[in-house]
């Protein structure tokens, strides 16, 4: 009988509990650990399946039966976990990491508070934290911190007395964490992070007073000096991978550097004044100063290129670098970094920390540090800081330093207001007055020069923009620098207010937003965007423009330039207006987000040209033809908005399409007297549905009868006419093949079709019908908004009313402004012919059967068609009467020898003359009003006379009636067909003279 107790003991089996979430389930685990206190390599694994199951009994037992817990310290079973953990034994390794798990899964899942209270008792957790453990393992060092970050949640401001010892001064949880800040796992990295900062968060006097004391200063110190390691491998890594290389480097250097600079600010953001002082003092001495601004002005005590720098970086930045007030490269050995990485680095300061002690401090040192005092230290620029500031304070709350203040302010004013002569002198030597021997404020200044490239610029922007947009930055130090600045005129009042901003750093954005409007510029889209809104920040002031009259002409002719620059790439092919739209809406979507592209390594390196390297579009200069046309299309959105923003307009003709105007799913549709074609759509899942297609100015629209008016539809798919295909079917002439693309959007480049489906239509008459008029409406749509970009670009030839695809005029003309999507409006006007059918004739005498005649003479060919057509239509006034008179005659005469003289053979459906232009007024005439002309180079429609461009020419009867007809004509497209056969007709032309 003991023999088969001792195997009910180590688990035989025969002793275990059937219920395994249960007390004797957890008595029974108790005698397992009894019997197995020594580790050995044949109950490992059966002392690592008891730690699991302990962990799964308490985890029930508090949500369930607190007699569990009340037995799990009545036995003290913690004490085995320390003496398991405590053996070097063979498999000990093995057992520690289940151990650690089960701690971490048990204090994780417990919410019963006296629960926790009881396992926190007895100093145990402490004892388990300050064992030795082998971390060279991974496994054990990855369960180790994730327990230490668990038992930091459970932080407050009672259990806090578990943790931290006040009689022995001793912190276990947080002293034991923070020696692992530097891991090289990140993983372990952010648990050390998220564990001192829920340290922080107790309010705790005592605990607080203690990390003060006794940890903050060395922690601190510790950071700043990881932070300055971790830029000088940054900065060698820009270095040496100028060539776009391996970027992946790169990208892990600035994700830490981000990573570091978000958790600084996470401490600073709780307000713990006592820890803020301490961290702002390390980060100020030994940091940010010394470190980061320094490398700002250490290009002006060297004269040369330094040993091992990348050829690629030298190449680029050779010519600024000779410049003596230009931003180079630096030694890293010098304790230094490159300026344009200090650039960078300082930009994420700005955007990340607002902090005012710490942010007022860096940008009073950048914007207004003398020379003098460069040289003095960091702890003698920090002095004088305090000192200024103290001075500033003082002077405020002084009256009569208030008053001197004022004085000198508007002595500054009045020297502002010089005349054109003192401009030039002062013009001169312009770095030296406006910066005033500032070293730092003249080194982000030479970086904007763009005359080479943008590589420095665009750093310097990221600065000047972040600083500008500090909200932890007061208005007494970046203003007249980085603000607009307001002076009133006169005391008593503060209406007459005058506005004054800083003339020389606008002037600089003016000279990189003019070189980026240039042909041949090396300045990459998101420099100018950047540069425009700087401009917007400095020059707009309580929603008004204080834009000197001067700055404001340099942006209009940068807006006129960029449109002549798009005007080259204006063409027939159809990429064109897509590309167009696609970059509209894509910019649309959203701004430039300064933060987001600080956060991009890619931007360190030298500027890409090609899209090889992976780098967004706007972020590197453009590669091919295609590339060049889009760069021009958002270079002129840019200044567009530009100018509209500055002139406190809307837009109004963007975009091409106007929502508003459109058709919309189940909208109820008048389509009495319309143009319908009943077919039967075919889905590729095999549904067929009975549908009436009608074809708008801009849209294909499907319709179901509505049945509850007799004449009226609801749309039941709806598809813009630029976006479809059509294509036949070889093995049924009554059917056609029909895509219909989403409409362009600047979220994705894939456009999923909003159809593929197959049309039957009733016979192959009313599928060659509805294949004419789709084709013909696709043409249409796309030339009405190419006509309407070329309006926007002021194109010569191209003025006008905006074009329908904006207004939404043409086919419909009468839209209902309610918001119910089934709301009643009529599809067709009175006034116009529905779709591209043809109007009803009894309806419509005169106008429309001179148009029928026409028709007639072209289907014969014949060289007399559109000679009386214009004659009908340009009538002169001493023949008005004759005209009158002999209209009939004319026509019928004409109709028999157009027949008579043409050539039996089908003409081309393509020479037709569009139905729609054709109105049902007795008096009205066919528009034959020339149309652009889409080519490679704007061009503006040609005007010849008739005899010798058109090569029209009266009939016989009219010859000799009237003689030779000698007007002058604007060719229509639709019409210019006829002038190919010019050649052949001279010999007639002469004959008939």
């Amino acid at each position: 009988m003991k023999m088969f107790r001792s195997r009910s003991w180590f688990g035989g089996g025969w002793g275990r509990p059937k219920n395994p979430h249960s007390l004797e389930h957890l008595k029974y685990l108790y005698n397992v650990l009894s019997r197995n206190q020594t580790v050995s390599e044949h109950n490992r694994e059966l002392l690592v399946e008891t730690l699991r199951s302990i962990a799964e009994i308490l985890i029930w037992g508090d949500q369930n039966d607190s007699s569990v817990f009340d037995f799990f310290l009545e036995k003290n079973m913690l004490s085995f976990f320390l003496r398991i953990m405590r053996q070097r034994s063979g498999g000990s390794n093995y057992v520690c990491v289940q151990l650690l798990q089960t701690l971490n899964i048990l204090f994780e899942n417990i919410r019963n508070e006296t629960s926790l209270y009881y396992l926190l008792s007895n100093n145990h957790v402490n004892s388990i934290i300050v064992h030795k453990f082998d971390f060279s393992n991974e496994e054990v060092m990855a369960y180790y911190i994730s327990f230490l970050k668990t038992l930091s949640l459970k932080l407050n401001a009672h259990t806090i007395h578990f943790f931290y010892n006040e009689h022995t001064n001793d912190f276990p949880l947080y002293t034991e964490a923070i020696k692992f800040f530097n891991h090289p796992e990140t993983m372990v990295r952010i648990a050390v992070r998220t564990l001192t900062l829920n340290v922080y968060k107790v309010d705790d006097a005592s605990m607080l007073a203690f990390i003060r004391d006794r940890t903050a200063a060395p922690y601190f110190s510790n950071i700043a000096w990881f932070i300055g390691k971790h830029i000088q491998e940054l900065d060698m890594c820009v270095r040496n991978e100028a060539d776009h290389h391996s970027q992946n480097r790169l990208a892990d250097l600035v994700a830490e550097h981000l990573d570091h600079l978000h958790y600084i600010n996470d401490i600073l953001c709780l307000n713990i004044t006592d820890l803020n002082h301490v961290l702002t003092d390390h980060l100020l001495h030994k940091l940010l100063i010394p470190l980061y601004i320094y490398s700002l002005a250490s290009h002006r005590r060297k004269s040369s290129l330094p040993e091992g720098v990348n050829q690629a970086v030298a190449k680029i930045l050779s010519k600024t670098l000779s410049r003596p007030d230009s931003p180079r490269l630096q030694d890293p050995l010098s304790g230094r970094v490159s300026c344009v990485v200090a650039l960078f680095l300082l930009s994420q300061v700005f955007l990340i920390l607002s902090h005012s002690p710490l942010v007022q401090s860096l940008a009073w040192i950048i914007l207004k540090t003398d020379s003098t005092v460069l040289d003095k230290g960091v702890n003698k620029l920090l002095e004088h800081y305090e000192s200024e500031k103290k001075l500033l304070e003082d002077s405020m709350n002084n009256e009569a330093s208030a008053v001197n203040f004022t004085s000198k302010e508007a002595l500054l004013e009045d020297l502002r207001n010089i005349t054109d002569e003192e401009k030039e002198k002062l013009a001169k030597n312009p770095s030296e007055n406006v910066a005033m021997h500032k070293p730092f404020l003249e080194t982000v200044y030479s970086a904007l020069d763009c005359s080479e490239n943008d590589y420095g610029a665009l750093f310097a922007l990221c600065l000047l923009y972040a600083m500008a947009n500090n909200k932890g930055i007061t208005s007494d130090v970046i203003e007249q620098v980085l603000k607009p600045k307001k002076s009133f005129m006169s005391k008593c009042s503060s209406k007459d207010i005058k506005y004054s901003y800083n003339v020389y750093l606008v002037e600089k954005l003016l000279l990189i937003i003019s070189l980026a409007c240039q042909p041949t510029c090396r300045i990459r889209l998101v420099t100018l965007e950047i540069s425009l809104k700087l401009l917007l920040h400095l020059v707009i002031c309580d929603g008004k423009n204080i834009l000197l009259e001067p700055h404001r002409a340099v942006i209009e002719t940068a807006k006129s330039q960029s449109m002549t620059l798009l005007r080259n790439f204006y063409k027939s092919e159809e990429i064109f207006l897509d590309m167009f739209e696609h970059e509209y809406c894509d910019m649309s979507k959203s701004s430039l987000n300064v933060e987001w592209l600080c956060m991009d390594s890619a931007i360190l390196l030298p500027p890409a040209g090609t899209p090889l390297t992976g780098i967004d579009f706007i972020k590197r200069l453009p590669c091919g033809e295609s590339e060049k046309a889009r760069r021009a299309i958002r270079l002129y959105f840019l200044m567009r908005n530009t100018v509209l923003t500055l002139s406190g307009e809307m837009e109004t003709q963007l975009p091409l399409t106007n929502p508003q105007s459109c058709v919309q799913i189940e909208q109820a549709l008048d389509l009495n007297n319309s143009d319908l074609i009943a077919c039967t759509v075919l889905y590729k899942d095999g549904m067929k549905m009975r549908r009436f297609l009608v074809i708008d100015v801009l849209q294909l629209i499907l319709v179901e009868p509505d049945n509850k008016r007799l004449g009226w539809g609801v749309a039941k798919l709806v598809g813009f006419l630029q976006d479809i295909e059509v294509t036949g079917d070889k093995d049924d002439s009554r059917c056609l093949h029909i895509t219909i693309h989403r409409p362009i959007s600047g979220a994705t480049t894939n456009r999923v079709p909003l159809l593929s489906a197959k049309f039957l239509f009733d016979d192959n008459i009313r599928c060659m019908a509805a294949k004419q008029r789709l084709t013909k409406g696709r043409l249409k749509a796309r030339q009405k908004k190419m006509q309407h970009i070329a309006r926007l670009l002021e194109i010569p030839g191209q003025s006008g009313p905006p074009s329908p695809a904006f207004t939404g005029q043409g086919l419909y003309t009468c839209r209902a402004t309610g918001r119910n999507l089934r709301e009643n409006r009529q599809l067709f006007t009175a006034s116009r012919a529905p779709g591209f059918a043809a109007p009803k004739r009894e309806s419509s005498p005169g106008v429309l059967h001179r148009a029928d005649e026409s028709r007639r003479h072209r289907d014969g060919d014949s060289p007399h068609r559109l000679s009386n057509l214009r004659k009908e239509l340009n009538p002169s006034p001493s023949s008005n009467n004759v005209k009158k008179e002999t209209r009939s005659r004319e026509a019928s005469s004409s109709r028999t020898k157009s027949r008579e003289g043409s050539p039996k053979m089908p003409r081309p459906r393509s020479e037709e003359i569009p139905l729609e232009l054709i109105k049902k007024a007795s008096h009205s005439i066919i528009d034959m009003a020339p149309k652009i002309n889409i080519l490679p180079r704007p061009q503006s429609a040609k005007t010849e006379s008739e005899p010798c461009a058109s090569g029209l020419i009266n009939d016989n009867a009219q010859s000799k009636e009237s003689g030779v007809l000698k007007e002058t004509t604007t060719i229509s497209e639709e019409t210019s067909f006829i002038g190919d056969r010019q050649s052949d007709k001279k010999s007639e032309e002469r004959e008939a003279v």
